[in-house]
This record gives structure tokens, sequence and C-alpha cells, in this order.
């Protein structure tokens, strides 16, 4: 068997068919997701887009498979598909662990380290204070790469903002303000935002708050982001704050407010609560910086009811598939709408498509895909007539079922009986997700992994992202419909893992 084994990986390296390899060692490892090769990752953060190449940073520890002092693991890739793991870019010091925040390009050399010099500002999180309670153990502090980020200095004069005495006082995310020519910086307060301002990244000064009578207010406010999106001509802010528990269906998520901002006040049009992602797996999603006219998001697919227990070894955690945001006016609201960026294509090997085709009862595709793996993408567009479910299956009997309920105008993602549930008593529920969208049509598309999927109904007005466990590939695919419904187009492909 240990020669069977042995030959086995050999010709998987050789083929280069890391899929194979991968799933022979470790069940449930997403072939198309970032995934650590092992231990602990948490939010992605100091997301950069610097000379051709896009930077992926992570809360990571390296030393276990649960959350531990928290360092930046690195993660480089051309196209935000295939990933390949670069050496840990900072690690705790004296001052602290290194917790989330952002990473810009300087281009304008303001800081002094260098033109184009790559900056990270991130939190400082002191567990020695912390135990004394004084309220002050998280300050923001800054480094720099001058090589692309392959190594990093920090800064001497760290911390750069000291904390007021506000318990939860982290995640950074840095934006340069144009208009006024300096950087802001988007800080989540406990339960609010604090914007503060600075001409060189060193010096900052607070400039106001926001969300203490706003949003959801079920857990601590973490991880937010502010950047503008053109919309009918004009720039709409968009502030995105993540929030843990308190999400729509348990535990973490992440909301998000459109308005206006100055450069020092950020003034909310809405009293909607709106959420990025119904399902309970996007947590900490933040965008990259410097990508021109394109706004490109990121989570991490997990969710802190159960992120230390998944069944997942000799990792924990993956991120989600990189999502283009825009914004759409639905009646008197606006809401923003993400969609898989258009560099997943590289990923699409054999496809087929129906048009037309009425599904009564059961519409059995498997054969028609003839695909083991479980990895696809699926895009139809029916009529919002009936009730309708999307079942993932397997030869031991797992299911995962995605649909849409007609009389409650909601799409949900039911995974009670998608494999290992065990882990946590919550984990085995349906999670739904209101339709916003007012046309008669409805287009959805599908993106399965081996352990997740991520749903984009209604060109992305509605998006829903859950992880599941099951004992073999999902690799039986049908649709039902009790009442019928007719499937104008259906496109199915088959996805390839994505290699570094």
């Amino acid at each position: 068997m240990k020669k069977l084994t042995i030959a086995l990986l050999l010709t998987c390296a050789l083929t280069g068919s890391t899929a194979i390899a991968q799933a022979f060692k470790e069940k449930y490892r997403p072939q198309f997701h970032f995934t650590p090769k092992a231990n602990w990752m948490n939010d992605p953060n100091g997301m950069v887009y610097h000379n051709g190449i896009y930077h992926l940073f992570y809360q990571y520890y390296p030393d276990d498979k649960i959350w531990g002092p928290m360092h930046w693991g690195h993660a480089t890739s051309k196209d935000m598909i295939a990933w390949k793991e670069q050496p840990i870019a900072l690690y705790p010091d004296s001052l602290g662990y290194i917790f989330s925040g952002s990473a810009v390009v300087d281009k304008n050399n303001t800081a002094g380290f260098g033109k184009d010099a790559l900056v990270a500002i991130f939190t400082h999180h002191d567990p020695v204070q912390e135990k004394q309670k004084t309220g002050k153990h998280e300050t923001q502090s800054i480094a720099y790469s001058l090589d692309d980020g392959k190594t990093w200095t920090k800064y001497k004069g760290n911390p750069v903002l000291e904390n007021p005495g506000i318990t939860d006082f982290r995640d950074p995310k840095v934006r340069w303000f144009e208009a006024q020519k300096k950087w802001v910086m988007t800080l989540a307060t406990k339960d609010r935002i604090t914007f503060y301002s600075s001409p060189d990244l060193k010096s900052w000064t607070r400039e106001s708050d926001f969300g203490a009578n706003e949003g959801g207010h079920g857990g601590v406010w973490e991880c937010p982001d502010l950047f503008p999106i053109k919309h009918e001509g004009k720039d709409m802010w968009v502030l995105i704050v993540n929030i843990n528990p308190g999400g729509p269906n348990k535990g973490s998520a992440g909301q998000y407010f459109l308005g206006d901002f100055d450069g020092k006040t950020f003034t909310s049009n809405s009293k909607e609560t709106k959420w990025l992602d119904f399902g309970t797996d996007n947590y900490a999603a933040v965008t990259f910086a410097n990508t021109g006219n394109r706004t490109i998001l990121m989570g991490w697919m997990s969710n802190w009811q159960y992120a230390n227990q998944v069944p997942t070894d000799p990792w924990r955690s993956a991120n989600t598939i990189a999502r283009e945001l825009a914004l759409k006016t639905v009646g008197k609201e606006t809401y923003l709408t993400s969609v898989p960026v258009k560099e997943l294509d590289a990923l699409n090997t054999t496809t087929f498509s129906m048009k037309n085709v009425k599904v009564k009862d059961q519409l059995d595709l498997t054969d028609k895909a003839k695909n083991k793996t479980g990895l696809f993408r699926l895009d139809l567009t029916t009529k919002n007539t009936a009730d309708f479910s999307i079942i993932l299956a397997n030869e031991a009997g797992n299911e995962l079922i995605i649909g849409y309920d007609k009389a409650k105008n909601q799409y949900y993602i039911d995974r009670s009986k998608s494999g290992k549930i065990d882990f946590e008593k919550g984990f085995g529920e349906k999670h739904i997700a209101p339709r916003f969208a007012i046309e008669s049509n409805i287009p959805l598309t599908l993106i399965a992994d081996v352990a997740s999927v991520e749903l984009f109904a209604d060109n992305g007005l509605t998006v829903m992202t859950d992880i599941f466990f099951p004992e073999t590939p999902m690799s039986k695919l049908s649709i039902k419909s009790v009442s019928g419904i007719t499937i104008d187009n259906l496109k199915y492909t088959v996805l390839k893992p994505s290699v570094e």
C-alpha cells in the first residue's frame, strides 16, 4: 500500500493533477479557493494590487490549527485565482500580536519610506495590557516594503495611533482621499466607526464617528472598509462594517451603508440594515487597494460560531472567491451587488447548455455533467413562477440544497443533510435570504468547490456563501420543482483546480 501511495502521489505531481493528489491526502481541501498549506487562518487583510501582482495578507497562526498569536501570512497571485503562499510578512513583537489592517501604495512618498513603497497599517494587540484591563491594549502601527512585499520593516515610531481607552480599537482600513490630499483611516471602535486622517501615514487626527444609532448592533464592529463606487454618473460612498455576532443567519456577517463622505464625516442615506452576504461564511470581507476603477472584495469563508471546530486538517479556513462590486437601485433603495470576478473563467473546462427546459418534479443532470469532482459553475435563468431547488448530492446520501421559496420570496441554502455537521450544534441549518429584485426573471450563478457553495442571485443583488463537509465529493446534481418551472437558459461548466 505504501508503494502504491507513493506511486499515486508521484503520478499526480508529474501530471500536474493537484486535485487528485490533494483529494487523496486532504479531505475537504478547496481546489480554487485560497487556503494556507497548514494551520490557522482568519481575516484577509492588507489586500493590495501592485506591479501586476495581487497581494493577499491574512491573519495567521503558524503553530496550530486554532486561533493563537496573530501574524500576517502572505500569498500572491497574478489573477486572484491561483495563489502562491509566501513567507510570513509580519511577526508579533514587543508591542503585541499583528491584528487586521490594510496596505496601500504610497505613490507620492508621503511617509518618506520611498516612492511607491508598500505601507501596511495594522493593529498591534498587546496581550499583557489586555490582561491588565487598561482598555488601551490595541494601537495602530505601520510597516513598509521596498521590494514588492517580499520583506517588511516596522516603523521605529510605532504605534502611530495610540488608544484613547476603547477596548475594541482595531482593523484600520486606509485609502488616499485625493480631493483633500490626505490619507483617511476607517477604524472599528467597539460598536461604531471612527474616521482619522493623516498627511503622511504617521500622524493621525480624529475626524468623526459613525454608527452609534445605525445598522446592526448584535455584536462588536470589526474589519471596516470605505470606498466610492460610480453610480448613475456620480460617486456613492460605501461603508462596510463586519459584525460578530449579529448576522442575519447567526454569528459573523458583513453589513454595509451607502451615502456620502466629505473627507471628515460619513452620512448614510438609508436606515435599512443591508447585508453583504446572507450565508454564514463570508466574514471580514474587505476590498483590494490600488485596483483602479474595479472594486474587488474577498472575505474569510468561515464563521466565529464554529471556525475553531471545522473538521479540516492540517489547515483551517479558506477565503471566498474574489468578487467585483457595483451598485443597483431597486425602487427607492440602492444595493451593493457582487459577482464573481471575470478571472474565474480561467478555470472553465467542459460545458453544456440547455434552453427552455421544463422541470416537473426532478431534472437529473448527473450523467450529462460527467463530473466526479463536484467542482462546477451553474448559470441559469428562470421565472419566479414556483418554488425550485438545486440539489448537490453524493453516493453517501449527503445533500446540500440551494433554492427559491416563491411564497416567501426568499432564497435559501439548507445544509442540514450536507455531511459532517456534528462539530457545532448550529451548523446543520437552513439559511434564508430575501429577494430584492422585482423582475420576474431570476438569473442565478452557483459556484461549487469541494466544501463550499457561493450563490449569486439576480446578478449579485442577493448573495449567499456557505461551507459544508460532505463525506465524498458532491458528484450528483439535480433540479427539482414540485409545481413545475421552465428554465429559459442553463449552462453548466466543469471547473478545474487552480494551480500556481
